[in-house]
């Protein structure tokens, strides 16, 4: 049985952040959705009903029958971990934890009344402690943020689409749910691979443990430099045609790309905003009920038009063009679709390297499905 006391504290010196809320590490486009969703009233009420429908409780008896769960007597350094990032976060419940044999690297938190949190041997295999910790971390910052409801849900519609495809446009219009549920589940990975980060409080073993569920357990050959090198390749590169090709990857996704990850967290622990948590100022969880939702909108669009402003991408770079309102706009098309320099505007690079191609099971690729 999972013991939900905090007797354990972390096995090394951390900071701990009491009653730290959510908001303190969710990416803006994550934070301002779950602010909109937990001011609609009844939301819930209504969310909870939907219980009934979905098969959360046949999810937990099947995990409970057919995976090991961590306790002290089983996998209990994993438990130690799980308690010691419930105590750095100030989680009061331990969710339940289990190992699922499975040689995918993968880990999920799901659930609609209680979340838990699931772990494939894969994973647990494939890192290290300091590696698995931030993972361990990243899953309970899903728990605190309350992502694993639209999560179940998410796996849910999934699950629905396929068995309706056969009906003409229900699976349309599921399947246009369903990406809409993927973009904000990508922005929710982005969140809790920050709570990783400030569970594990090592940016290094964050960084490489990504490195390794996008290389495999081949440390002494990789590179943490060389592979957040990729990422900055990965944006900046081609023109129009593969910027387009990068969309039409990613759609599917439920995790953004590996190194575009690691890029992402390298980044965030690097700003003001995560040196002011370490240092104790963030955002409290009892504050949660004044938060503005107009303000949290006017963050994510502050967000995004900063993402378009500094992208190396060349779409990005397109729209922010467009909306400076810069002149020759056929010829910059023509350039970027080209490769070419002529007509208006320089090239933003040649050729480059397509989008590479989907992976059948990239969806449930990264230090966490859920």
């Amino acid at each position: 049985m999972t013991d939900n006391s905090h007797e354990n504290v972390p096995s090394r010196a951390r900071r701990r952040f009491p009653g730290i809320s959510s908001r303190a590490y969710e990416h803006p486009a994550d934070r301002s959705a779950l602010v909109a969703l937990r001011k609609l009233t009844g939301f819930d009420t209504v969310f909870k009903a939907l219980s009934g429908l979905l098969p959360e409780r046949s999810l937990r008896l099947l995990f409970l029958s057919d995976s090991v769960r961590v306790s002290d007597a089983q996998f209990a350094h994993l438990n130690d971990m799980l308690r010691d990032a419930c105590y750095i976060l100030d989680l009061e419940k331990v969710p339940p934890m289990y190992v699922k044999q499975d040689p995918q690297p993968n880990a999920m938190c799901i659930g609609l009344d209680e979340p838990i949190i699931v772990v494939t041997t894969g994973l647990v295999e494939l890192l290290d402690e300091e590696e698995m910790r931030a993972v361990v971390g990243h899953e309970v910052g899903h728990a605190l943020s309350g992502h694993s409801v639209y999560r179940t849900i998410l796996l849910f519609l999934t699950n629905l689409a396929v068995k309706v495809a056969w009906i003409p446009l229900g699976n349309v219009a599921i399947m246009a749910i369903v990406t809409a549920l993927r973009e904000w589940f990508r922005k929710s990975e982005l969140s809790a691979d920050r709570a990783g980060l400030l569970v594990g409080q090592d940016a290094q073993a964050s960084m490489r443990g990504l490195m390794k569920i996008a290389g495999g357990n081949h440390l002494h050959e990789m590179n943490v430099d060389a592979f957040l090198a990729q990422a900055d390749e990965y944006e900046k590169s081609g023109d129009l045609r593969d910027s387009v090709l990068k969309i039409l990857n990613v759609l599917p996704r439920t995790h953004p790309f590996t190194a575009v990850r690691a890029a992402e967290l390298k980044k965030w622990s690097e700003t003001r905003e995560f040196q002011r948590i370490m240092d104790g100022h963030y955002p409290r969880r009892d504050e949660d009920k004044d938060t503005s939702v107009t303000d949290s909108f006017r963050e994510s669009a502050s967000h995004y038009a900063d993402t378009v402003r500094t992208s190396k991408d060349p779409l990005m770079k397109l729209v922010g063009d467009i909306a400076g309102g810069a002149g020759d706009l056929g010829g910059k098309l023509r350039d970027k679709f080209t490769g070419g320099g002529s007509g208006g505007g320089s090239a933003t690079g040649g050729g480059g390297e397509s989008g590479r191609p989907q992976d059948p099971e990239e969806g449930n690729s990264g230090p966490s499905k859920g």
